[in-house]
C-alpha cells in the first residue's frame, strides 16, 4: 500500500514538473512576442517623428525632444540623427528576438510532442540575392 502511495506521489511530481516547464517555456514565448510588438510600436513612433521633421520646418532650427520627463531643444539634423540611430537599434533588436522566438517555439513544441513547424525556420532572401536572381533571369 505504502509503495503505491509513494509511485503515485512520484508520478504526480513528475507531471507537475513537466506542466511547470511547458508553461515557463509557453510564458517566455508570449513574453519575447510582446517585446516585439513593444519595440515594433516604438518603431512606428520614430518614423512618424521622422516624417514630421521632414515636413515641419527648416533644417537650421532646433526642435523640442522629450527626453524622461523634460523637453530639450536640440537642432533638427542632430534629433534626426538620433532618431535614425535608435531605428537602426530597434531594427537590429527586433530581428534578433523573431530569430530567438523561433528557436523558443520549437523548442515548445518539442516539449508538447508536436512536430516541429515546417518552414518555420526560413529567412527572406537579401537585396544582393535578389539582384543576382534578377541578373540571372534577365539572361
Amino acid at each position: 500500500m505504502w509503495s503505491d502511495t509513494a509511485t503515485m506521489d512520484a508520478e504526480s511530481q513528475r507531471v507537475l514538473k513537466y506542466l511547470t516547464e511547458v508553461e515557463e517555456a509557453a510564458e517566455d514565448v508570449l513574453a519575447t512576442k510582446q517585446q516585439i510588438v513593444d519595440l515594433d510600436t516604438k518603431r512606428n513612433r520614430n518614423r512618424e517623428a521622422l516624417n514630421a521633421l521632414k515636413n515641419e520646418m527648416p533644417d537650421s532650427e532646433k526642435v523640442k525632444v522629450c527626453f524622461g520627463n523634460m523637453f530639450i531643444k536640440i537642432p533638427k539634423a542632430k534629433t534626426r540623427e538620433m532618431i535614425q540611430k535608435d531605428q537602426e537599434q530597434l531594427d537590429k533588436e527586433i530581428n534578433d528576438l523573431r530569430k530567438g522566438l523561433k528557436a523558443k517555439v520549437n523548442h515548445l513544441n518539442e516539449m508538447q510532442g508536436n512536430p516541429e513547424l515546417r518552414g518555420y525556420s526560413l529567412s527572406p532572401l537579401s537585396s544582393d540575392e535578389i539582384r543576382s536572381i534578377n541578373s540571372l533571369l534577365k539572361r
